[in-house]
């Protein structure tokens, strides 16, 4: 038995951000298209950011439990990182493409464009990502419990 490689936890904070991003543009969908069949939509791009959870938010979240941090402010942490990570591979996604997937800076449906920065960073996400921040906590913390047995044992 065996604890999950860093590379298998970050397919699973990849697959569980692609799973939640799909989810949460369908339930959004209703509001903005006013259609029933909760269409949903992700991106290539979002596997890899969000699988890089498992190589920077981790070791911050050790750190944080270290300095017994309390929920707040870890969720301002988490807020804080997420912005960071959005920022730093919207740019990078720019630079190689020429676009942001995400990009902000455009109208939804009938409503404005949102207040962004550059694009690529949504003010109004922060209670979200506040709240995905202590939802990756407890992720982190059941893959912890999982062992797993190789095929060649």
């Amino acid at each position: 038995m065996r604890r999950l490689r860093r590379s298998e936890r970050a397919l699973v904070y990849g697959l569980a951000g692609w799973c939640s991003e799909v989810v949460s543009t369908g339930l959004r969908s209703r509001g903005r298209d006013h259609d029933w069949r909760l269409s949903s939509h992700t991106y290539i791009w979002m596997l890899p950011i969000y699988g890089v959870a498992a190589f920077l938010f981790e070791p911050a979240y050790a750190a944080t439990k270290r300095a017994d941090l309390p929920w707040w402010g870890r969720g301002l942490l988490w807020t804080g990182g997420i912005f960071a990570v959005e920022a730093a591979s919207g740019e990078a996604i720019r630079q190689l493409t020429g676009e942001v997937p995400w990009d902000y800076s455009r109208p939804r449906g009938s409503k404005p464009a949102p207040t962004h920065w550059r694009g690529l960073i949504r003010p109004a996400y922060a209670p979200t990502w506040f709240l995905v921040g202590l939802g990756m906590e407890q992720l982190s913390a059941v893959l912890d419990r999982v062992a797993i047995t190789d095929a060649m044992d």
